[in-house]
């Protein structure tokens, strides 16, 4: 179960998120009915609050490059979700789950979630040619949507 505990909109204003109340509330939940929880974390000082409620640390598209979170990821044995930011290059974001990796967390999953383009009618792209490159030049797992 994915749930955005904490929220990185681009606006203040906008719903930031519940942070350890809304970890609780996925934990809760996810335990009733035998799930195993997904959120992003913001925050390198946060990822040890976390580990009692996510199985899986996800650090999303506006943090791929958060050189310091990526390292407080991958100095802890929990599975990271990765998403490719909006921007990054297919060698930027495979250097990225390097970051983490040099850490010793081999447990990373990449995910290829679209990059912008000129188009404003859609929030992004799938880069799907960026699928069998990331295949063959990395041995994560890998997840477009």
């Amino acid at each position: 179960m994915r749930g955005g505990a904490f929220k990185p909109h681009t606006s203040p204003y906008d719903f930031q998120g519940l942070g350890l109340a809304g970890l609780q509330i996925l934990r809760q939940v996810a335990d009733k009915y035998d799930l195993a929880v997904i959120s992003e974390i913001l925050n390198p000082n946060d990822i040890e609050m976390s580990l009692d409620y996510v199985d899986v640390i996800q650090i999303g598209t506006h943090n791929m490059q958060n050189f310091d979170l990526l390292r407080a990821a991958g100095a802890v044995n929990k599975p990271v979700l990765l998403k490719r930011g909006l921007s990054a290059t297919i060698e930027e974001f495979i250097n990225a789950a390097e970051y983490i990796m040099a850490k010793r967390n081999g447990n990373i999953i990449l995910c290829e979630r679209g990059i912008r383009t000129y188009e404003r009618v859609t929030r992004k792209t799938l880069d799907i040619s960026a699928v069998p490159i990331l295949k063959k030049e990395t041995h994560y797992l890998l997840l477009s949507m």
